[in-house]
């Protein structure tokens, strides 16, 4: 039986009077997204006095690939879903989320300007989405990404030649060939045999991801520089987006509102307790790069963002004026 029809099957179980709406993870459950989405089932539920039934779909029950998710909503046969790295491939601009050195050092204030109106709601991040049938509703950061890797790397002279997994990005291979490094794109589901032979040498993922999978077990340090923040975004079907009642349209409006706190919240907890459990299960050196060390990577980073206008466009560049402008407003920098 096909996905789509075993989708179809599932929705059978749901109250007849209810409507049902199907919302695609990229994570397993447990994950920060898993639990992100069963908020979003709360309370979308609950606000809608049980009209509305939300179906969970963890990472594999929805297929094999990332893109199944995407086609998947864009089609219509899944209204909801999360999209990150991966999603760059269906929607390029949405690459930005991806460079090095834009977001705040302060993981609960790019939250803020993530989610804010100036940003998720300006006209040239909604036209990337809607151009491909899809609507941005929020923005999801899941925690720093850390490095990790078989040697110490504190400058970018030691990730000279590091053949480090990156995902299937553009502009995350464009910034790590910027840092000097090899980067090459493993299937996720691959990664930690990858990683145990050789294969690749370093790894670059949010804490929980680290610990999830297991990744640190075979692997000697973990470094965070401060780069970038893993950031999914939650995307809906354009078409049935705009087929929903204005009421609840405003119902998913204030719902993701209260869950940027939530989601942040969610994330901080998580990364917290996935990080512990790393330090109590592994001998794993951890490496903090210092404010000197991390401006070495933010200049060579900085050229990156001309390759994302670029590749991208005019679109592209908005979005990215939207965001540092967004950004220095909310530092108090402008």
């Amino acid at each position: 039986m096909g996905a789509v029809a075993a989708l179809g099957l599932m929705a059978l179980s749901a109250s007849a009077n209810a409507e049902t709406w199907r919302i695609g993870l990229e994570e397993i459950e447990g994950s920060v997204q898993h639990r992100y989405a069963e908020r979003f089932k709360e309370l979308v539920e609950k606000k809608s006095d049980d009209e509305i039934n939300v179906q969970l779909l963890p990472y594999g029950t929805w297929g094999s690939t990332y893109s199944a998710l995407y086609d998947a909503i864009q089609g219509g046969a899944i209204q909801l879903g999360f999209g990150s790295g991966f999603l760059g491939g269906t929607v390029p601009e949405s690459q930005l989320l991806n460079l090095n050195y834009i977001m705040p050092d302060d993981q609960w204030l790019t939250a803020k300007v993530l989610n804010s109106d100036a940003f998720l709601k300006s006209e040239p991040w909604r036209q990337a989405f809607r151009a491909r049938d899809l609507v941005a509703l929020a923005e999801l950061p899941e925690g720093n990404q850390a490095w990790t890797a078989n040697k110490a790397v504190r400058t970018p002279a030691d990730m000279k030649g590091l053949n480090i997994r990156v995902m299937d990005n553009s502009l995350l291979r464009a910034t790590y060939r910027a840092y000097g490094a090899s980067p090459t794109s493993i299937a996720y589901g691959e990664l930690y045999s990858a990683l145990q032979q050789g294969q690749a040498e370093g790894n670059i993922q949010p804490i929980f991801a680290h610990e999830e999978m297991g990744f640190y077990e075979v692997q000697d340090y973990m470094i965070f520089a401060g780069q970038s923040q893993f950031v999914a975004t939650l995307i809906g079907n354009a078409d049935w987006y705009d087929g929903l009642s204005d009421d609840q349209r405003a119902m998913i409006d204030a719902v993701t509102k209260k869950l940027v706190r939530e989601g942040h919240d969610i994330q901080t907890r998580f990364n917290k307790k996935r990080l512990k459990a790393i330090r109590s299960k592994s001998d794993i050196e951890i490496i903090e790069l210092d404010d000197a060390q991390r401006d070495a990577f933010r200049e060579l980073a900085r050229p990156v963002r001309e390759t994302y206008i670029e590749e991208v466009g005019e679109r592209g560049e908005q979005s990215l004026n939207t965001l540092l402008d967004a950004v220095k407003k909310a530092d108090g920098k402008q």
